[in-house]
């Protein structure tokens, strides 16, 4: 009965009604649990008694005054007035909207009180205006001192929540500690309840570094990779070997107008370990921009595709989906084997003949959007899906992708978005991780230089060579149109600047444009019809246009050092030299100097993405957030690095079968075990 009082609502709580259920339902605040994790992130000093000689107008101070009269005007929407002193000056009290029997009650005629509040002067008089807390001189130790500060939301002040916060930590029941005491004194914590107490009522809350915020942060890791290990368990199911020979892919890597790199060929023999065993695949491939994913993925697609089985290929966008199907359709001339291109926009009567075809397992391969999961599409016998892109699967969405193809099924993911060690534990620990960091032989590195925007005449020759040389070009911009706020260059004024320099040459795309309004436009630039593609951030991932060989990124300072890396990807693809200049203005931060720096001297996705969580931090990392990765309250992958070793080895160390029993108020705490119990269903 006791956890139920951090799991029952918040509506449960004295002085809660409806009005404030409401407010704080705003602040996602439903449950008692949602009060203890909601954490203080300051604290108001209203420790001192000033005297009125020494008030300060602006600040919130705190005064020990004797009411000398109180003043309720018959004239409807004027003031109440409480005229009080000290021995060293006269201060107002005023109230808007307050009821006349509530402050006779408040304010006792010559009696002395507590008053705490923000200070003003109007006509040559200090006032306090509806001040945060009036008290008596017996009640001023619960005034008189630093009251820690939420973030609250309209209709909820700092005298309110502190009533429901202090309600709450001074019912909290004695929790049974999951961690073992020699374990928490060994690395230095403390225990649970202790934890949140002082985070509640000390310093401690701002420090993310203290003890009891340190216990807080290995508590929420631990949550997570107890789930991701959970996750792992029932993704990682029993399966029938898929037995092959490497005889065709070996015959096609022979062919190949290059040879695989030493990484490639290690996370080939990872993949075909994996469709050996009895266990099912669940594995991701990191590879940086350039660094031949693909390949290795469609020699896995042939061995298991010679198996008996099928496959399928996903791709987030149908021109990178197309691309897909024209190299897979160029790679595999020689094979005897149907391969079909499906997307939402496939013609009804191509689409029923796919269905059919697909149901009675004549087609082997089929590559397409995201259509390919949809209900009405069966596979005869699918043995392996392969998806690109997606690294903003969360783990409910892998678990749900794992059961779509049945028990026999493997899965592979790619992502050509380097992420760094701590968030890959934390965000892939319930899959296999296999890296290429390697690039091809042929790949050269792409040439970085930085220019100041006032010098942008410069670059025009230098574009107009390249387009000479039948070489295409990115002109990315971060925003669509004008803002009169952010002094950013927009992509639809730099589209009619550069058409006018290069007449018919130019296209312009966005993310406000349709779909089919983007593929018409990428296509034309893939057909080399127009020179310059004019952008916004659409394109950052997984387009592949081998003749573009310069991109020009204007004000560079504003995007983070991983988004710049993924952008500066899209260029020197095939075996010219590519080429990236980083527009900036004038009066760059430090950090922004540093992360053109790094750009400039290094091409490593892994490096850079590293250096862009150390200079920006987790909660700055673009990207991220909104694509639902930072699904941290607490931890953060730079200044809790330590903790993430610490609860991955914990968890690991842990026996198979997670002890639900032991662990299931932790998980219940951090929205947890919803996850689990819907991986489970």
């Amino acid at each position: 009965m006791k956890k139920d009082f951090i799991f029952s609502s918040i509506d449960n709580l004295k002085g809660v009604g409806p009005q404030l259920s409401k407010y704080l339902k705003k602040k996602r605040i439903d449950k008692i649990k949602d009060v203890i994790l909601n954490l203080p992130y300051s604290e108001t000093d209203r420790s001192r008694i000033y005297k009125l000689k020494d008030l300060e107008i602006g600040k919130i101070q705190t005064v020990k005054i004797q009411v000398k009269k109180l003043n309720f005007p018959r004239i409807r929407n004027l003031p109440n007035r409480i005229y009080c002193e000290d021995e060293t000056g006269k201060i107002e009290i005023v109230y808007f909207n307050s009821r006349e029997g509530y402050l006779r009650k408040l304010f006792p005629i010559n009696d002395f009180v507590i008053v705490s509040g923000k200070i003003n002067y109007f006509n040559k008089k200090y006032q306090i205006t509806n001040p945060d807390y009036v008290t008596s001189l017996e009640n001023q130790d619960y005034v008189a001192k630093n009251i820690p500060k939420y973030n609250l939301t309209k209709g909820i002040n700092e005298k309110k929540y502190r009533y429901i916060s202090e309600q709450v930590i001074s019912n909290l029941p004695k929790i049974d500690d999951w961690l073992e005491e020699g374990f928490i004194k060994k690395n230095k914590l403390i225990n649970w309840n202790e934890s949140i107490i002082k985070l509640h009522t000390s310093k401690d809350g701002k420090n993310n570094q203290s003890k009891s915020f340190r216990r807080i942060v290995f508590d929420e890791l631990c949550a997570n990779f107890l789930t991701l290990s959970e996750s792992r368990k029932r993704v990682k199911i029993n399966k029938s070997p898929k037995i092959f020979t490497n005889k065709n892919s070996e015959i096609i890597k022979k062919n190949l107008p290059f040879n695989l790199t030493n990484d490639q060929e290690k996370v080939l023999n990872e993949i075909n370990q994996d469709l050996l065993s009895n266990k099912r695949m669940f594995r991701i491939i990191q590879g940086d921009v350039g660094s031949g994913k693909t390949i290795v993925s469609l020699l896995s697609i042939l061995n298991v595709i010679k198996s008996g089985y099928q496959c399928a290929l996903m791709s987030p966008t149908e021109i990178l989906a197309k691309q897909h199907y024209i190299l897979i359709k160029k790679i595999f001339k020689n094979e005897n084997f149907d391969i079909e291109f499906l997307t939402g926009k496939t013609e009804y009567k191509l689409r029923k003949v796919i269905l059919t075809n697909l149901l009675t397992g004549k087609i082997k391969l089929l590559i397409g959007t995201h259509a390919l999961f949809q209900k009405k599409i069966n596979f005869n016998k699918l043995g392996l899906v392969v998806i690109d892109e997606q690294h903003k699967f969360g783990v409910k969405q892998r678990s749900d992708l794992a059961k779509k193809g049945g028990q026999e099924c493997d899965v592979l993911l790619m992502s050509a978005t380097p992420i760094p060690r701590t968030m890959m534990m934390s965000l892939y620990g319930d899959m296999d991780i296999s890296k290429i960091t390697e690039k091809p032989a042929k790949r050269r590195k792409i040439i970085t230089l930085s220019k100041p925007e006032k010098k942008i005449n410069e670059l025009w020759p230098f574009i107009k060579k390249q387009i000479l040389n039948n070489n295409q070009v990115f002109w990315v911009c971060p925003l669509i149109e004008e803002s009169t706020f952010l002094d950013y260059s927009s992509a639809k004024k730099k589209f009619e600047i550069i058409n006018k320099k290069f007449p018919n040459k130019v296209g312009l795309i966005h993310g406000a444009l349709k779909s089919e309004e983007k593929d018409k436009i990428l296509k034309k630039f893939l057909l080399k019809k127009i020179s310059i593609l004019v952008t916004t951030t659409v394109i950052e991932v997984g387009i592949d246009f081998p003749n573009a060989n310069l991109i020009v990124i204007e004000n560079a300072n504003k995007f983070g050092l991983a988004q710049l890396h993924q952008l500066r990807g899209r260029v020197g693809r095939g075996e010219e030299q590519g080429t990236c200049i980083l527009l900036f203005k004038d009066g760059l931060s430090k950090n922004a100097i540093k992360r053109i720096k790094v750009l400039k001297d290094s091409n490593d996705g892994f490096f850079i993405a590293e250096e862009d969580l150390k200079l920006r931090g987790f909660g700055d990392l673009i990207g991220f957030q909104q694509s639902g990765i930072k699904n941290f309250r607490f931890a953060d992958p730079v200044i809790h690095e330590d903790l993430f070793e610490l609860a991955d080895k914990y968890v690991q160390d842990l026996k198979k079968t997670i002890n639900q029993k032991k662990f299931s108020f932790l998980l219940k705490l951090f929205d947890r075990a919803e996850i689990i119990n819907t991986i489970e269903n």
